[in-house]
């Protein structure tokens, strides 16, 4: 057996046990809510090799352009599971809406890029701040970077390396919020500088554009960074907990075959994402890239979390640090890892 198969088999066993119970009950459909990363790709993957499904799980999926758009839909009861940043949900369960973390999917997936206009000026050993002086000293005028609302993951963590890390100064920059297929769009049609992005547009903007240059990676934009993870609402987990298992064990398993072998789970992630349009090969690499971690376990993501959630209060998008009692639920995880011990 070679170091591919062993890790599937290995991923099988470990999702093996919850799914003897779940595939007896009776079949569930969740309401899913998700946005068009690749910090999504374990989710699709266990949707596309039937893992959700033998286990009793049926979805129906609904794409949404950034996670704090999808609190609307969880507050009125029309969102079963949510598969977006985590910033958003602590501000939700402030509101009184009861949804738990159940699975991590990927972390570090946010970084910056520099659009022709501005990429020049990232020359070799020259730091952020004094790029971004020296485009606005020759154009007039401040970069204009695209991102997600305020209160999102790619907008908080953006402030997080312009402010913090870098010492940018704010004159130089102005953050222009938008989705995330017209942060892409904007940025390939050159109609701002540059922006937080996350695969697969990572892959998909250098590829149509070698001009567009990466310039913070995931970790140095904000260290440790959480990102996408699957939350259910507290109505589900409570009426379906056997699906809830089957979905974090489907999830382990998943991350293993996207390891193990992405040009399997490449074809899922693309017709999530690309709708078909978008070229295989090009998700393949997507998943390859330094920007792809995929990390199920909630339980790293906790501090990481409330790092970024302090952050948010200083930046305003919150009024306080919010309590994250009730927020995690790492059992589900912690079960599909002993039963595959």
């Amino acid at each position: 057996m070679d170091r591919r198969q062993f890790l599937i088999a290995g991923a099988t066993l470990a999702a093996a046990a919850p799914f003897a119970g779940a595939a007896r009950a009776q079949a569930v459909t969740a309401r899913v809510g998700y946005i068009p990363v690749v910090g999504t790709a374990p989710f699709f993957v266990a949707n596309g090799e039937g893992w959700l499904k033998q286990g009793g799980l049926e979805s129906a999926v609904t794409v949404f352009e950034s996670g704090p758009n999808m609190i609307s839909a969880l507050a009125s009861g029309t969102l079963d599971i949510y598969v977006a940043g985590v910033a958003p949900l602590a501000v939700a369960r402030s509101r009184g809406i009861d949804v738990r973390v159940v699975a991590s999917t990927a972390i570090g997936e946010n970084v910056v890029v520099a659009a022709p206009s501005l990429s020049k000026f990232f020359t070799a050993g020259t730091a952020a701040a004094a790029a971004f002086k020296a485009f606005k000293a020759a154009n007039g005028k401040p970069a204009r970077l695209a991102t997600q609302p305020a209160g999102s993951v790619p907008n908080t963590t953006l402030q997080y390396w312009l402010w913090e890390v870098t010492k940018v100064d704010k004159a130089d920059v102005e953050i222009v919020p938008m989705g995330i297929d017209a942060t892409q769009q904007a940025i390939l049609a050159g109609a701002v500088d540059g922006g937080s992005v996350r695969e697969p547009a990572l892959t998909i903007l250098q590829s149509r554009n070698s001009a567009i240059k990466l310039v913070a990676g995931g970790e140095e934009v904000f260290p440790g960074q959480p990102g996408t993870v699957v939350a259910v609402s507290g109505a589900f987990a409570t009426k379906n907990p056997d699906a809830v298992q089957n979905l974090v064990s489907s999830l382990v398993k998943a991350a293993a075959l996207i390891k193990a072998d992405p040009a399997k789970a490449a074809p899922h992630v693309g017709a999530a994402l690309g709708k078909g349009i978008v070229d295989p090969e090009l998700i393949r690499k997507a998943l390859g890239s330094p920007a792809s971690v995929f990390e199920i376990d909630p339980r790293k993501i906790i501090e990481p979390a409330r790092a970024m959630q302090a952050y948010q209060v200083k930046l305003g998008s919150l009024d306080k640090e919010l309590p994250f009692d009730g927020l995690f639920e790492t059992q589900y995880y912690e079960r599909a890892i002993k039963a595959g011990g």
